[in-house]
């Protein structure tokens, strides 16, 4: 910056006044980017990182891999959702042990409307029943079947509902969010027609899951789930349900076996080698397989396997 004679000391003053602002801007900048977002699972991560285009940093609690119906939080989590802006969930008993975590924070803000999301109230549910988590062996579900986000059209409602609070956290980002959200919206809508293409041919083919994970995803490709290997969530098959449950499977001409990755997988095997069914490894979450990096992806790789597994079986 040159200066005129004399203007020395003005120039000085000027270019000292520029780089405060400019520091002042980065540091507003770095304030604004450690919003923080805390999701239970990170199917929500990968929801929530792409409607919010960058406006909030998201953690989630369930690392990928891992069965969030068997997660046991850590204390460390109680400081992050102590710091958490906003907090995300599946609900219906999924992540009941957010409730947990919640109390321990001994913050008032838990129960401050808009704080915790649960994006459940806004979804058709599968399987209601009147009654909450019962006690007894392995884990139940809720009030309904908590697997909803595994049914891509869900993701509408709940990408809009995350967008919708995410803004009232950081609202002098809004169009950024509103933009973001519309992309995700869009590309969604659009693999959506793909899957239900790939998978169109197989419309009311019988299949069978280790657990009860897939009925949203059943409907809304309009396949058949004749029966789950598991009789109750998280309780292990005896060899007497395997025996009849394989002469169920023949009966109705189930063609392939869902199995998630953490799941045992010899109960699948030993049906397959006596049905002829494939079974085929799904992932029920982001992470749970490698080729599943984002919540898109999860039915990219899921709709292509079970479609190639059909194929093969007929």
């Amino acid at each position: 910056m040159a200066c005129l004679p004399g203007w020395a000391h003005r120039c000085a003053a000027i270019l000292a006044a520029l780089v405060l602002t400019l520091a002042g801007l980065t540091l507003v900048e770095g304030a604004r980017a450690e919003v923080l977002v805390v999701v239970t699972t990170p199917d929500l991560k990968s929801i929530t990182e792409a409607v919010s285009g960058g406006a909030v940093r998201v953690e989630t609690l369930v690392q990928p891999g891992a069965d969030a119906e068997a997660f046991v939080p850590r204390p460390s989590h109680v400081a992050l959702i102590r710091d958490a802006a906003l907090v995300v969930r599946i609900g219906l008993g999924y992540d009941e042990w957010l409730d947990q975590l919640l109390r321990q924070t001994g913050d008032a803000r838990p129960v401050r409307e808009g704080r915790i999301l649960d994006l459940s109230t806004d979804i058709a549910l599968l399987e209601v029943q009147s009654r909450s988590i019962e006690a007894r062996s392995g884990h139940a579900h809720g009030a309904a079947n908590p697997h909803y986000w595994l049914d891509p059209a869900n993701a509408e409602a709940m990408s809009a509902r995350i967008a919708e609070a995410v803004g009232r956290v950081v609202p002098e980002m809004q169009n950024t969010i509103t933009a973001a959200q519309v992309r995700f919206s869009t590309d969604l809508t659009r693999r959506l027609k793909g899957w239900i293409a790939t998978l169109g041919p197989f419309q009311g083919a019988a299949i069978v899951a280790y657990h009860n994970s897939w009925p949203y995803f059943a409907r809304r490709f309009r396949l058949n789930i004749v029966d789950l290997i598991e009789p109750k969530e998280g309780v292990a098959p005896s060899p007497a349900r395997l025996a009849s449950l394989a002469g169920r499977m023949r009966a109705s001409r189930a063609r392939a076996i869902l199995h998630e990755p953490f799941e045992p997988l010899g109960p699948s095997r030993y049906l397959a080698e006596r049905t002829g069914a494939r079974v085929v490894v799904l992932a029920s979450s982001v992470g749970s397989v490698p080729e599943v990096t984002d919540y898109l992806a999860l039915f990219d790789v899921n709709v292509d396997r079970l479609a190639k597994a059909l194929a093969e079986a007929q």
